[in-house]
This record gives C-alpha cells, structure tokens and sequence, in this order.
C-alpha cells in the first residue's frame, strides 16, 4: 500500500505541483485593467463621466501592455490569457456600454437600453468568436473592430461632448448611432489591420522617431478631439479595406481557408 502511494510523490511529480500556480507580473497589469473597467463603471454611476472615460483609455494601455509583458518575460499560459478575455468583457463590453446608457441613452427608454445591451453582446461576441479563431486568422488583422477600439469610440465620444459642454439630451441619437456602430462593427468579418506586425526590436529611419514625436505633439493640442478623431477614422479603415480588396478581386476574409475544425466553420464564413 505504502509503494503505492510512495510512486505517485516522485521527485518529479514534487517538483511539478510547486511550479504550478499563475505569473505575477501580466496578470498584476491585468487586474490593473480590470479595476480600470469598473472604476469607469462606478464614476459614470456618480456622474463623473470625465473620470470614467478617462479610465477606459487607461484600461486600454494597460491591455496593451499584459500581452507584451508576458511575451518579453516568457510568462505566457492559458489562465493569463483566459482572465485578460474576462478582464476585457468588464472593461470594454459592460464598462462602456453601461457608460453610454447612464450618459446619454436612459432617456431613450427601450431603445437606449437595448444599444447598451446590443454593444454588450456584440463584445461578448467577439472576444469569443477572437479566442477561437486565434489560431486561423491573419496576424496582421482583426476580424471586426476589436473590443478596446469599440469602447474607445464610445468613450471618447462622451468625452470630447463633456469636454466641450455639450448636454446629453441633445446628443441621445448620436449616441445611440455610435453604441450601436461600435457593437454591431465588433461582429463584422471586416479586417482591421492589428500593428501585430510592427517590432519595437527592430532599427527603424530617424524620421519614425520625429513622426512619433509630431503625433504626440498633435495628441496634446485637444487629446479628446484628436483621440476620438483617430478611432473614428480606425473604426473606418476596415470596411475601407473591405472594400479595395473586394474592389481588386482579392480574399475578403481573415481566416484561413484550411482547418481543423470543422464544428467551427461556420464561424469562418
């Protein structure tokens, strides 16, 4: 009896059980993003809608950074990469659609809580949709407006409307138009190109450095008009896409024509 027990506490399977366990660093950056998501949730609800949008866009620098950690630190694994797709349901599916709802959609009635609740399916939809197609789509594009983006036009539309003194109720329809643009885009095959194929290890011309330079330098002039300005011509750009490539006779789609998986094909379409 004891031989038995003895064989299943081998040095070896000792060893493996203490290096079970979950990264420090990405998932930190993580949670940091998470917070970013429902503190904007709870600002909106005291009505500090400066406050909430501003953090939408600190969760959206936080979320590009987790991924890139755990890369450069070989901390990559499935829970990290499962809790930053709940971290992004919180922060840009219920955070910016609950956001736009109590800004300008409540007095809507049914027809602003269902722009709220049709950007936060659409959300919940792509990043599913996202996760199963990791492995098959081009790395150089998203399928559909990715959900950070999304809650970046959302939220830099509240912003810019708060910055400049605007009320809500004369802005009720534009922001039902662009909650639901936003959503229903996130849901669409078209490719919106990823900057997944730009290296931050590689040399580049003096001139990208200047250019990098001149885009901040521009940002600061008014960042809620410049900001929301640029995620409105990004949110675009796909469906730009779209169309020259359909317009030159070139594939359409994202994903990969070959597969193995056949229950998921129909996702591929």
């Amino acid at each position: 009896m004891h031989d038995g027990a003895d064989s299943l506490n081998t040095p070896e399977t000792v060893q493996s059980k203490r290096h079970k366990g979950i990264y420090m660093l990405p998932n930190m950056i993580t949670l940091a993003a998470l917070f970013g998501g429902f503190y904007a949730i709870v600002m909106s609800m005291n009505g500090r809608y400066d406050l909430a949008t501003a953090a939408i866009f600190v969760a959206m620098v936080l979320d590009s950074l987790d991924g890139r950690v755990a890369r450069m630190t070989h901390t990559q694994s499935a829970f990290g990469e499962q809790m930053d797709s709940l971290s992004d349901m919180v922060s840009f599916g219920a955070a910016p659609a609950l956001i736009a709802y109590e800004w300008g959609l409540r007095d809507l009635g049914r027809w602003g809580w269902i722009a709220a609740f049709v950007y936060c399916a659409c959300a919940a939809l792509r990043l599913a949709r996202f996760n199963v197609n990791t492995s098959v789509v081009d790395k150089r594009f998203f399928q559909g407006l990715p959900s950070p983006a999304a809650a970046a036009l959302v939220a830099g539309f509240i912003w810019l409307a708060t910055e400049a003194g605007l009320s809500a109720d004369e802005l009720a329809w534009p922001m039902f138009a662009i909650t639901l643009y936003a959503g229903l885009t996130m849901v669409t095959n078209a490719p919106f190109y990823s900057f997944k194929d730009l290296s931050m290890k590689r040399s580049v011309p003096f001139a990208s450095i200047v250019l990098v330079a001149l885009v901040i330098a521009v940002i600061n002039i008014h960042p809620p008009t410049v900001l929301f300005g640029l995620f409105v011509c990004y949110a675009l750009s796909g469906y730009v896409i779209y169309a020259v490539r359909k317009a030159k006779g070139q594939p359409t789609s994202v994903i990969s024509t070959t597969t193995d998986e056949p229950d998921e094909r129909g996702l591929h379409d």
